[in-house]
């Protein structure tokens, strides 16, 4: 499979980053301090963002949707070639992991700075990878071959292997397109689901079937790979510490494997690269069970967001590589460093964990952040910066290292009571939980979370979270509302400015949205796109029966019905953009017959 002929490189003076947030705020930065000439890109919403600010040039997309700005390839291909840009750096997320744009910058005469758009298919697709880490011996659970067409199929394969299964996305990433299924009842909704949150995210719906482990370690293995055949794990990095498949905390070096297990997830990475003809940046995925068993489960082939814990722990530029390698140089760094200390990483996400991790847009009216020795904050916003529906929910990246695991936690702890956010809802209290429970801070085998573990304690870490304290957000910027029977945030940009005069107006919202009497309604959870719609008019539902779902901050959020009842008044369609707390339908709960008279 190798073949490395298909890179453009050589030595560029100038990089165009097609992304946006903190990782361009990150590239641009690096690029700068090799003195290349760092261009930026924006969309219409995006055009005072921090990395616009913190590149030599920026140019406009024109257009606000992911799809018309940062996943327009030809648009970003325009725009490099017009401002004399001689590479394109990706960042991660978006087209980072797209073939046909990697292909299309080389047709260019640009430089990718990535692998292959040979190597990202064959790893990109999570199919074709599974056959290339069987080819080489690495470590593998049971799953399909290709990808499934039907339920039919999924079926055959629960009968040979049994539940839980997870439903994943072919193609692309982050837990974007993933479903695990634990009752056979669903597999038609969960695979429909994951189906079109993968169309959504990469633009291609392919799945196959994976048998998922109970409670396993999500354990990485960093790549670096030259054209000339050579390739090195950098470092580990465990990221068990997840939620809707989203990573949330993440630590170099992974903790507690034994040397033994470290061996084969090292071996197996490099074996896997090298057969794909892998250049660049990379990044190897292992499940660890519970019981110690390792299975080889994707290869992401892009520059990941947890990668500065490795960064801390090697001193290793993990970014100014990629420049070295897409200038055509040989690996700078040829064996695996001995690590130095501990790193940890907490992902600053606008999401409210109080109510099932809803997306929180607004404008952020307070940033500031801890100070100190291993202290490191990459980010894409500041203090005033208005936080989109349209994108992810990642506002930065807290970063924490020191001499030990024992200081680094201790540190994290310290950095936690220091940071504070004001304007939109962040995952930060459940951070400070996390930090404060035994099965994360214990060693050895005190060291028990696994990739479940936050939904398996939720509710005891929202009880707790912040030492007891509060899960309520300062966010001037929004009005509390009672939508059926829950509580969810309205964000109002702009509402903190108009100081006492905002209060007529956050009452003027609640009555709006959300009326004291309005049992029957069915209000969207958050702003975003409607992607589905299941109900009509007429139609008899059950209290939790799937309503319809809606795309926010790129991740797909069921609507549920909160009564059983009979639906009404249906008004919304598929693609509409809809406010938070817009009317989906009406549920009118069904008239009790009555007592039965008696003969």
């Amino acid at each position: 499979m190798n073949d490395r002929r298909e890179l453009v490189h050589g030595a560029f003076d100038s990089v165009l980053v097609a992304n946006r947030g903190e990782i361009a705020v990150r590239v641009l930065q690096a690029a700068r301090d090799e003195g290349l000439r760092a261009i930026a890109v924006h969309s219409d919403v995006d055009a005072d963002a921090l990395h616009v600010r913190t590149a030599d040039e920026a140019h406009a997309l024109h257009g606000v949707l992911a799809k018309d700005t940062y996943l327009h390839a030809d648009k970003l291909i325009d725009v490099a070639l017009a401002a004399g840009a001689q590479a394109v750096h990706p960042g991660y997320g978006f087209l980072s992991e797209s073939a046909d744009f990697a292909e299309a910058v080389i047709a260019a005469g640009l430089v990718w700075i990535g692998p292959s758009p040979r190597a990202i298919d064959i790893l990109g697709d999570k199919v074709e990878a599974r056959a290339v880490a069987r080819s080489v011996g690495a470590p593998l659970a049971p799953g399909t071959e290709k990808p499934v067409a039907t339920v039919a199929e999924i079926e055959l394969f629960v009968e040979a292997y049994g539940m839980p299964i997870a439903i994943k996305a072919a193609f692309g990433g982050g837990g974007r397109g993933l479903r695990v299924v634990r009752d056979r009842a669903s597999i038609a909704e969960d695979f429909d689901s994951a189906t079109r949150e993968a169309v959504a995210a990469f633009g291609r719906g392919e799945c196959f079937v994976e048998r998922y482990l109970e409670h396993p370690r999500h354990v990485e293995a960093q790549l670096l790979a030259d054209r000339y055949g050579d390739a090195v794990v950098v470092g580990t990095r465990d990221c068990s510490l997840q939620r809707r498949h989203q990573k949330l905390v993440e630590e170099a070096p992974a903790p507690f494997l034994t040397e033994e297990q470290t061996t084969t997830i090292v071996e197996a990475s490099v074996a896997i690269a090298r057969s794909a003809g892998y250049v660049g940046a990379g990044t190897a995925e292992f499940l660890v069970g519970d019981d110690g068993v390792i299975s080889f489960l994707e290869v992401n082939t892009r520059l990941q967001v947890e990668h500065p814990v490795t960064e801390e722990t090697t001193g290793v530029d993990l970014v100014s590589e990629q420049f070295a390698i897409a200038r055509g140089e040989h690996l700078r760094v040829r064996e695996t460093p001995v690590p130095r200390g501990h790193s940890i990483e907490l992902r600053i996400n606008a999401e409210d964990p109080g109510r099932a991790f809803a997306p929180s847009p607004g404008r952020v009216t307070t940033w500031d952040v801890p100070r100190g020795p291993g202290i490191r904050i990459d980010t894409g916003v500041v203090a005033g910066s208005v936080v989109t529906e349209f994108y992810d929910s990642m506002l930065g990246k807290l970063v924490v290292s020191g001499k030990d695991r024992a200081t680094v936690l201790a540190r994290t702890r310290r950095a936690l009571d220091e940071l504070r956010i004001v304007g939109v809802a962040t995952v930060l209290p459940l951070d400070r939980a996390i930090l404060a429970h035994p099965d994360f801070t214990g060693g050895g085998d005190g060291f028990s979370v696994h990739t479940g573990w936050i939904e398996e304690h939720l509710d005891e870490l929202l009880d707790g979270g912040a030492g007891g304290g509060s899960f309520d957000v300062e966010t001037p910027d929004a009005v509390d509302v009672l939508i059926g029977r829950q509580v969810h945030r309205v964000a109002l940009p702009g509402l903190a400015t108009l100081g006492e005069r905002a209060e007529p107006i956050r009452q003027s919202v609640r009555e709006q949205v959300s009326p004291a009497e309005a049992g029957d309604d069915v209000r969207t959870p958050m702003q975003g796109t409607v992607v589905r719609v299941a109900v009509n008019d007429g139609d008899q539902v059950e209290e939790g029966d799937l309503i319809g779902a809606v795309e926010a901050m790129k991740m797909e959020n069921a609507i549920r019905a909160h009564r059983s009842g009979t639906v009404s008044e249906v008004s919304v369609v598929v693609g509409d953009v809809c406010a938070q707390g817009s009317l989906v339908c009406r549920i009118e709960a069904n008239e009790s017959p009555g007592p039965v008279p008696r003969p």
